[in-house]
């Protein structure tokens, strides 16, 4: 039996396999408008077809949980209803299908307000659709960047606010995983990382304090979700800084967070690196950000799930084999090919349930 095939279950929902796609943004959605931010056709196929493919779990982009929560001004939004019903097609589809349908909430904090990537990925200012960033302390994420301005102690509430209220709408979508984004130089990992957090009130300083705004974004979502679903947190595990002597999160920060978290209620860390630095020396290598997982794993029993050039049906099922990680999430690897799954599973050995338009092949 093979360990990426074998289904797993988290509170009341069961995933039929452990082969997941990781959250990747499109940077497609209208940016203005009464459609700005709601699921259009591009986001159903892209979704879709890797349902098809066989993913056991898939899950959104990086859903922004207000407007100046976006990494860009095309990037999918869930801070209003309008916003539901792109997403309920999708997650009716992905169901029909035997996948989970996840969505990851998200706010861009200082690296916000940019163009698409393959427009430059450039700051945007208020003449190009583009908005003041918001951030636990007043530093640009890299010289190109403008200033952020420093979140109020009411301001965080505010947003602490806005993911319970996106986490509502997620539910009335049809989605049955909710993933909070705390990595990648985005909001949350900001104020985790005393790189990025100068603050000296409740929310900066100890390990303690810049944990605070994670825990209750935490909190807050947990309180809406239903006791019966799953509830990730995505972490960068390192800000890789330690090897060149700067201050930043780690992977023993990381370690004591998944701690916090599943005393809070989370169900699962999905384990990335980086992002908060632009010019961080990144090990770049095959499963390079695999130890991470397994650290947590081992040390809090927290199940995670691995990410990072994770590209071949042996190397995934050796992951999880070894107990290095409970899942593995696929990313680029499934943008080449969406039915990876199905590929993997052949490689295996396996059979897995396809759709019968497709049995002739």
């Amino acid at each position: 039996m093979s360990k990426l095939f074998e289904p797993l279950t988290l509170r009341g929902q069961t995933f039929p396999n452990r082969v997941w796609m990781a959250p990747m943004c499109q940077y497609s959605a209208s940016a203005e408008g009464p459609d700005t931010g709601v699921a259009n056709d591009w986001h159903f196929q892209h979704l879709a077809a890797r349902a098809v493919g066989g993913a056991g779990l898939i899950l959104t982009e990086a859903a922004a949980v207000s407007p100046e929560g976006r990494i860009s001004p095309y990037d999918l939004g869930i801070w209003n209803d309008e916003q539901v019903a792109g997403l309920r097609r999708i997650t009716r589809f992905l169901v029909s299908q035997g996948t989970v349908p996840g969505i990851q909430l998200a706010h861009a904090g200082r690296k916000a307000s940019t163009d698409s990537p393959w427009s430059g990925g450039t700051p945007l200012g208020a003449d190009a659709l583009g908005w003041t960033p918001v951030a636990p302390s007043p530093l640009a994420f890299a010289e190109t960047h403008a200033t952020p301005a420093e979140l109020t102690t009411d301001e965080i509430a505010s947003v602490v606010r806005q993911f319970a209220d996106a986490a509502r709408r997620a539910l009335a979508a049809g989605f049955t995983v909710a993933e909070i984004h705390g990595a990648h130089g985005y909001l949350i990992h900001e104020f985790l990382s005393p790189h990025s957090n100068t603050r000296t009130d409740g929310y900066g300083g100890s390990l303690e304090n810049r944990m605070r705004f994670a825990l209750e974004v935490v909190d807050a979502v947990r309180a809406v979700w239903p006791e019966q679903l799953p509830l990730f947190f995505r972490s960068s595990a390192t800000d890789w800084l330690e090897q060149d002597g700067r201050d930043g999160w780690t992977g023993a920060d990381t370690v004591r967070l998944a701690e916090e978290l599943q005393a809070h209620g989370v169900d699962l860390l999905d384990v990335s690196t980086g992002g908060n630095v632009p010019d961080a020396a990144i090990p770049v290598a095959p499963g390079f950000q695999v130890p991470f997982a397994t650290a947590v794993r081992e040390r809090t029993g927290l199940p995670v799930a691995a990410v990072g050039l994770i590209t071949d049906p042996d190397q995934a099922e050796q992951i999880l084999a070894d107990g290095r990680a409970d899942a593995v999430l696929i990313g680029r690897q499934l943008l080449r090919e969406p039915y990876w799954p199905r590929h993997a599973a052949g490689v295996l050995g396996v059979t897995v349930p396809r759709a019968p338009q497709y049995a002739r092949s």
